[in-house]
């Protein structure tokens, strides 16, 4: 079975590298002129020439609309697929799974950074990752008790309903985003509402990984470490009871959906500030792709800021399972790739219609994954409620969308 994972996590890393390359490219074929502005001039670059690399990326043609659209679909497979390496191998409590998780999001970001020849690096950006980051650490804990169809429909819930409201309402100084029909608009962020109420009547039924001395955590093994008295202790989510598991899980779920709704904040306001003369971000790049290196070094520094603290709590004696490494690199490049593309989106389809695509599809990828091949819901009961939160936030992601047009 090992053996098994890693060939498949040689193609499958190949493939993501592979089509992040293409996407990277693609953007960088259409972005050339924009980027060639030389710093010194970006401070005196008058209103029409901010208005002009604002436009630049906007859809205006098919080829815009195929670019868009196409990079929603592979952000939301990704996005809907990336914990599936992990399902079946020990994570612990998880902190060395995310440290090394998101050491693979930040080479990915290191490869785009280069493609695109090294935008400007805005340090602001890196709080987008911060937040990001913080989300992430709930995401094993999220597995272990309500698994990974019901954790993504609920975080994607909440991140839906995040992003909609700081986009719509222009929290944290931010621009209102303004639509055609508000009255839809405040529909579908209702529905998505109800939807995430309804997810919580939905019973999992999560299995641990069967563990083996390959999975035991190397640096408790008293082989390696000199105190005779280290044990290897369960994560504590194991010690739950399946109520108690439930309502942890779904509390984890919420807040991690509001963090990662929250992550595209400090972006959007660079954009915004941009185009302001008096602004310290004035003439800042308005195309997307040109902020993930920063908010991915955000997301690795956070990471390992975390890692170390857990450490220094764990007395040095962290759990590290050498199993879960390249499951952990394999989920980190899918989420990279997945984010890359999402950025793409945005860029070509606008925020408010790419939004509610991406944050509503994945729950549908991760809901196939967590019925049909992890079993994690069983009941006709279960089954009905599940189809009926998943067909409304397919409504209220549709009518976010159709509000914009």
């Amino acid at each position: 079975m090992f053996v098994h994972s890693v060939r498949a996590a040689r193609w499958q890393t190949t493939l993501f590298v592979t089509l992040l390359a293409l996407c990277a490219v693609t953007n960088c074929l259409s972005g050339t002129g924009e980027r060639a502005v030389d710093e010194s001039k970006q401070d005196e670059m008058t209103d029409d020439y901010i208005h002009m690399r604002t436009s630049s990326h906007n859809v205006t043609n098919s080829s815009a609309l195929i670019y868009g659209y196409v990079s929603s679909a592979v952000s939301v497979i990704f996005f809907g697929s990336n914990f599936v390496p992990v399902k079946k191998f020990d994570t612990g409590d998880g902190m060395f799974f995310q440290w090394i998780l998101c050491a693979a999001i930040w080479m990915v970001s290191l490869i785009v950074n280069i493609i695109l020849q090294c935008p400007r690096f805005w340090p602001l950006a890196m709080l987008g990752g911060f937040i990001w980051a913080t989300g992430n650490i709930t995401v094993v804990p999220i597995l272990k008790t309500i698994g990974l169809g019901l954790g993504v429909l609920i975080w994607g819930s909440f991140n839906l309903l995040m992003g909609w409201a700081s986009s719509r309402f222009g929290w944290f100084g931010i621009d209102p985003e303004e639509v055609a029909n508000p009255t839809l608009n405040y529909v579908g962020a209702g529905l998505s509402l109800l939807s995430a109420l309804i997810f919580f009547a939905v019973k999992s039924d999560v299995k641990s990984p069967m563990r083996s001395s390959e999975t035991v955590p190397l640096l408790l093994d008293v082989r390696i470490n000199s105190d005779d008295h280290c044990s290897v202790d369960e994560s504590w989510v194991d010690k739950l009871s399946p109520r108690k598991k439930r309502i942890i899980g779904v509390l984890l779920s919420a807040v991690a959906g509001i963090l990662y709704g929250s992550s595209f904040i400090p972006v959007l306001y660079i954009k915004n500030h941009a185009k302001r003369k008096d602004s310290e971000y004035a003439g800042a790049s308005q195309f997307d792709l040109d902020y993930v290196f920063a908010q991915f070094c955000g997301i690795f520094l956070t990471s390992s800021v975390y890692f170390l603290i857990y450490c220094a709590a764990m007395k040095n004696k962290p759990k590290v399972y050498p199993k879960a490494i390249l499951p952990a690199v394999v989920s980190g490049v899918l989420w990279a790739v997945a984010n890359c593309c999402w950025f793409l989106a945005n860029n070509y389809l606008s925020a408010v219609v790419s939004f509610p695509i991406i944050t509503a599809g994945p729950g549908l990828i991760a809901a196939m994954w967590g019925v049909l091949v992890f079993k994690e819901v069983k009941g006709i009961r279960n089954y009905l409620i599940l189809i009926l939160a998943f067909c409304i936030v397919l409504a209220g992601a549709l009518t976010t969308a159709f509000s914009k047009l």
